[in-house]
C-alpha cells in the first residue's frame, strides 16, 4: 500500500486499524458496532483501490472462492422464496469478504498493529473475567446485571447468554496472539497463564454447553499439532479442568447445566436414571431434534436451491413441514450444516464441503510432516486454524449461519491465517 499524504494514511489506514482493534470490544456491546466496523473497512478499502486503480489485492483463490459464493446467494435469493429480508442479507454479504482481504493486506503493509488488536481482546478477556466470576459469586455484576438463569454467567451479555459463545471463539486468537507477541517476555507468559486458566473455568460456569465443547476441541488440535505449544496448552487444560472439578465439589450446578441436563435431554437412561427406558434418544435433545426433522423435510422438498436464505423461519409454519403434526417454528435450524442445506441446498453446501475438504487436506499433511519432524504450519497458524475448526465441526447446536455477529466472530481468524501464510511464503 502506498500513502501520498498524511491525510490519506490516516483515512485508508490508520483509522481502519482503530475500527479492527475496537471489535473485540464492540462484539460486546452487540453486533451494531461491530458490524458498522467491518462496513466501514470494507468501504474505505473498496475506496482507496478505486482511487488507486489497483485491485491486485483480491487478485486470490480465498476471495475468488468467497465471490461465486455470494453471487450464489445473490441469485439464490432472488428466484427462491423471493422476500427483501433475504436478498438484503445475500447483497450485503460481500462486506465480510472484502473485509478479509482489508485486512490481511493491511497486515502485510505493517504487522505491528496486530498488538492494537491484541491489547483489546486482552483488555475484554481481563474486564468479562472478573466480571464474570464476581457474577457467580455475587449474584449479579459489576453494574448490578443479572444472568437470565439462576445457574448461568453472563457478565455484560445479560439475557442473551452468549458469554461463553464470546470466549470460546475468540480464545484460540487471543492464545495465539499471546504466544506470537510476547513468546520471548516469560513474566508476562505467567499474567497469560493464569487468564487462559480463568477463561476456560468461566466457559464452563456460563452453562454454555457448545462453548465448552470448543474450547476442549480447539485445545485438543493445537496439543496435536502444534510443535512448540503442546506443553503450554496441555498444562492450561489439565488446571482448568481441576479448577472446575474443585468449583463442582462447592457448587454442582454448572455440572448440572452442562452434563447432567445435557443427558437427560437426550434421553440417555445410562447417564440417568429417570429417563424413561421406552423413549427413543434424542439428537443432543427433544426440541433439536425436532427441529433438525422439519429442516430435513425442507431439504427434501427443495433439494438443490433450498428454500431460500434465512427462510426456515418463514416456512416452517407450513403443515408439510410438521413434526408428529405439530407445527416446529425456530429462527434458523440450530445446525450449520442442516441450516445451509434447507436454506441454501446442495449447491450451498458444496462451497461448505468445499472448505472441509481443504482444511482436511491440509491439516493431513501437517500431520504426515510433523511426524518427519517438519510441519505445513507454524504454531501460530495451528492456533487460528483450532479457531476455524470450531467452526466446522458439524456435531453440534450452533448459532444462525447469517447471524452478523457470529460471521464477524468467525471471520476475525482468516485475516490473521491468510497475512500468516503470506508472510511465511515470502520469507522461504
Amino acid at each position: 500500500m502506498q500513502f501520498h499524504s498524511s491525510k490519506e494514511k490516516k483515512l485508508y489506514y490508520n483509522f481502519p486499524i482503530i475500527l479492527f482493534s475496537l471489535i473485540p470490544f464492540f462484539l460486546i456491546t452487540g453486533p451494531f458496532l461491530s458490524d458498522l466496523s467491518i462496513s466501514i473497512i470494507s468501504l474505505l478499502f473498496i475506496s482507496y483501490c478505486l482511487k488507486n486503480k489497483n485491485f491486485s489485492y483480491f487478485k486470490n483463490r480465498y476471495f475468488y472462492f468467497f465471490l461465486i459464493f455470494w453471487f450464489y446467494l445473490i441469485f439464490n435469493s432472488l428466484i427462491n422464496n423471493f422476500n427483501f429480508d433475504s436478498l438484503k442479507i445475500s447483497f450485503f454479504y460481500f462486506r465480510y469478504g472484502i473485509f478479509v482481504i482489508a485486512i490481511a493486506t493491511l497486515l502485510s503493509f505493517n504487522d505491528e498493529f496486530k498488538k492494537y488488536f491484541f491489547y483489546c481482546i486482552f483488555f475484554c478477556f481481563l474486564v468479562l473475567i472478573i466480571d464474570g466470576y464476581y457474577q457467580y459469586f455475587v449474584g449479579e455484576n459489576i453494574f448490578g446485571f443479572k444472568s437470565g438463569s439462576y445457574f448461568r454467567v453472563s457478565s455484560f451479555f445479560g439475557d442473551e447468554q452468549i458469554l461463553g459463545g464470546y470466549l470460546s471463539r475468540l480464545w484460540p486468537i487471543f492464545f495465539g496472539l499471546s504466544i506470537f507477541i510476547f513468546k520471548k517476555k516469560n513474566n508476562l507468559l505467567y499474567l497469560f497463564i493464569l487468564i487462559f486458566v480463568l477463561s476456560e473455568a468461566l466457559i464452563f460456569l456460563t452453562g454454555d454447553r457448545t462453548a465448552f465443547f470448543y474450547i476442549n476441541l480447539s485445545a485438543i488440535f493445537v496439543i496435536l499439532f502444534s510443535k512448540k505449544l503442546l506443553k503450554l496448552r496441555l498444562f492450561t487444560l489439565l488446571f482448568s479442568l481441576l479448577l472446575i472439578v474443585i468449583i463442582n465439589f462447592i457448587d454442582p450446578t454448572a455440572k448440572e447445566r452442562v452434563f447432567d441436563q445435557t443427558f437427560d435431554q437426550m434421553n440417555l437412561s445410562l447417564f440417568n436414571k429417570d429417563s424413561k427406558k421406552n423413549e427413543k434418544i434424542y439428537i443432543f435433545s427433544k426440541s433439536h431434534h425436532e427441529i433438525y426433522i422439519s429442516s430435513y423435510k425442507m431439504f427434501l422438498e427443495n433439494k438443490i436451491l433450498g428454500v431460500g436464505v434465512k427462510n426456515y423461519r418463514n416456512l416452517c409454519k407450513n403443515p408439510k413441514y410438521y413434526v408428529d403434526e405439530k407445527e416446529i417454528c425456530f429462527t434458523h435450524p440450530h445446525n450449520t450444516y442442516i441450516q445451509i442445506l434447507a436454506e441454501i441446498g446442495i449447491i450451498g453446501f458444496v462451497f461448505l464441503i468445499t472448505v472441509v475438504f481443504y482444511f482436511c487436506k491440509y491439516t493431513l499433511l501437517h500431520a504426515i510432516l510433523k511426524v518427519k519432524s517438519k510441519n505445513y504450519f507454524n504454531d501460530f497458524e495451528i492456533c487460528i486454524l483450532s479457531g476455524i475448526l470450531i467452526f466446522l465441526w458439524p456435531l453440534v447446536p450452533t448459532g444462525n449461519f447469517f447471524n452478523n455477529w457470529l460471521n464477524i466472530i468467525m471471520i476475525l481468524n482468516l485475516p490473521f491465517l491468510i497475512w500468516s501464510r503470506k508472510s511465511n511464503r515470502s520469507q522461504k
